[in-house]
């Protein structure tokens, strides 16, 4: 596969652009892997160039039972942070935003990684607090933070509601600056198309219905386009996992599947440069402005269980009330187009990155929230797991059996309720 370069670029354009080779290849399924991963998404792909690049794996294939980043990595809303508190959290996201700041190098690929910085806005003294002690705690980490005023905020972003009878009355953010979006299917594309250069087959059409299994040891896969072995089986399919861990007979899995909502705007002139947001028991929002002009936001879960790729039209009502509440400037901008993904909620609200009871079949779950900035270093330790049948030492406390030991990641502190995650 050829490297993409300034010098091909110019070649193409002076040639119609007639001499692009494939991105990837579009192979049959072999007999047998050394792995297989299940789930093209973000996280599956990254997983599958990792095996190949880190660990020397060629025989890998990935199994998509659509087509590739047609799942939650096509369906969110770009951020990219690492503003994190508890300890396994903060390191785990700094690596991945580290692997971010160099991926479009890395993958020959240009993701389209903006640290435009990313504001989290606090609206009460007891906020103002709990913004300082984060703040501190990530620097604490090594990782930077600054909290701004209220005047800072208006100079930073003036289409904000400052006015006394806001809804939610605005009393200063705190400030990640390195922190920011990517393109979420550039980021698909970039995976698949590295680890086809580096030998992974990505199988498309190929829906698992079974797990093989000889005694406890998994043995490989059925799917609607034949049976697969491989002595090593990951699972990375965000809010069907239950589904497939049935199919192993692993039991009752410690997530649940919510459908979370994103929306997108009419392009418009520049107005935000900063990914915005705020939680508080009143509303849950956050906004940024893609390259293409359209605002990007969404808010809290449907809060009811689903499979569905699609919304419903009080989660659209909210979400629509949060942004005219903080950005009243936007009541006449239409909306271009909402769509839905189906979230692995955790109980704890952390992922869960992890061996599992069946010998060479490894999860990669629950990341509610949290998926797509994850990318990079979920991949990364991931394949690791998968590779040396052990954990990674970022995601070693994110085990499957964490939560029947009793020590639960918490980072929000709802407890045992995936939804409030």
């Amino acid at each position: 596969m050829n490297r993409y370069s300034w010098f091909s670029v110019l070649k193409e354009g002076l040639t119609g652009h007639k001499g692009w080779p494939r991105a990837w290849r579009d192979p049959e399924p072999k007999p047998a892997y050394d792995a297989i991963v299940v789930g093209g998404g973000g996280h599956g792909l990254s997983t599958a160039y990792y095996l190949a690049r880190n660990h020397g794996m060629r025989n890998i294939a990935v199994l998509e039972k659509g087509y590739l980043g047609g799942g939650n990595v096509g369906r969110n809303t770009t951020i990219v942070r690492s503003n994190y508190m508890l300890p396994y959290s903060t390191q785990f996201y700094e690596f991945s935003l580290k692997l971010w700041e160099n991926l479009s190098h890395e993958l020959n690929y240009n993701v389209m990684f903006s640290q435009r910085g990313q504001i989290g806005l606090f609206h009460s003294p007891a906020a103002r607090d709990a913004a300082a002690r984060r703040a501190n705690t990530m620097r604490l980490n090594d990782i930077e933070a600054e909290l701004l005023s209220r005047e800072q905020l208006m100079t930073m972003i003036p289409h904000l509601d400052y006015s006394a009878s806001a809804r939610f009355p605005i009393l200063g953010g705190i400030l990640q600056r390195r922190a920011g979006t990517a393109r979420h299917d550039a980021v698909a594309w970039g995976y698949a198309r590295a680890a086809d250069r580096l030998g992974v087959d990505l199988i498309q059409n190929c829906e698992v219905t079974g797990i093989l299994r000889q005694g406890n040891r998994v043995t490989g896969v059925e799917t609607t386009r034949g049976t697969i072995l491989a002595p090593k089986v990951g699972l990375a399919v965000a809010g069907n996992t239950t589904l497939l861990t049935d199919m192993a007979g692993l039991g009752r899995m410690p997530i649940e599947s919510h459908k979370l909502q994103a929306f997108v705007s009419e392009p418009l002139k520049p107005l935000l440069d900063y990914v915005v947001a705020f939680a508080l028991p009143g509303g849950h929002f956050y906004i940024s402005q893609s390259d293409k002009g359209g605002l990007v936001f969404g808010g809290d879960l449907d809060m009811y269980n689903s499979y569905a790729q699609k919304g419903n039209l009080p989660v659209v009502e909210d979400v629509a009330g949060c942004a005219m509440a903080l950005m009243p400037c936007l009541g006449r901008v239409r909306l271009l187009r909402h769509w839905s993904g189906v979230m692995d909620m955790s109980m704890d609200g952390s992922h869960i990155i992890s061996k599992t009871a069946v010998e060479g079949l490894y999860l990669n779950t629950g990341w509610c929230y949290g998926g797509f900035k994850a990318t990079p270093a979920s991949g990364w330790c991931f394949a690791s797991t998968m590779a040396k049948d052990e954990p990674h030492e970022l995601t070693a406390a994110f085990s499957l059996d964490r939560f029947e030991r009793g020590l639960a990641i918490d980072e929000k502190g709802q407890g045992p309720t995936p939804n409030l995650h």
